[in-house]
């Protein structure tokens, strides 16, 4: 929570397990209360694939801010998804799932980042795609 500004019901990574300059793994566990199953869907519950790639964003924001120098020297910066390339889905993620995800530095040339992620359960691939981020400075007041 240090590295991120989401906070529930959207903060999407419950446990940051390693942590260096060229890679993040975390971990989402997939409950049963989840906000979202109730919709997706009511008689079989299935984590939506636009949440899976959220959870990946947000393992490579942990990843982004770690090497911008942590959330102190973050200051008022955000990373903001510009994009999402060869995104693919392998199987579905349901209640009671561990989903491990891995986020692997390509590319930074300030403010823009690239970086490969994969979500896996039980070893097994779930997700994997390419995301680009961009550094901004929060304007809120």
């Amino acid at each position: 929570m240090r590295l991120l500004p989401h906070r529930y019901p959207f903060l999407l990574v419950d446990r940051v397990l390693e942590l260096d300059d060229t890679h993040a793994l975390t971990l989402k566990n997939v409950t049963f209360n989840e906000p979202f199953f109730p919709g997706h869907f009511p008689e079989r519950p299935v984590m939506p694939g636009v949440l899976i790639v959220e959870a990946l964003a947000q393992s490579a924001g942990v990843l982004a801010m770690h090497l911008a120098g942590g959330a102190s020297s973050a200051g008022n910066r955000l990373l903001m998804l510009t994009g999402l390339d060869r995104v693919r889905f392998r199987r579905r993620v349901i209640p009671g799932d561990q989903l491990r995800m891995e986020v692997r530095l390509l590319r930074r040339r300030a403010p823009l980042w690239k970086m490969e992620a994969t979500a896996k359960v039980d070893g097994e691939l779930v997700a994997e795609g390419e995301i680009t981020a961009m550094e901004v400075e929060d304007q809120v007041p």
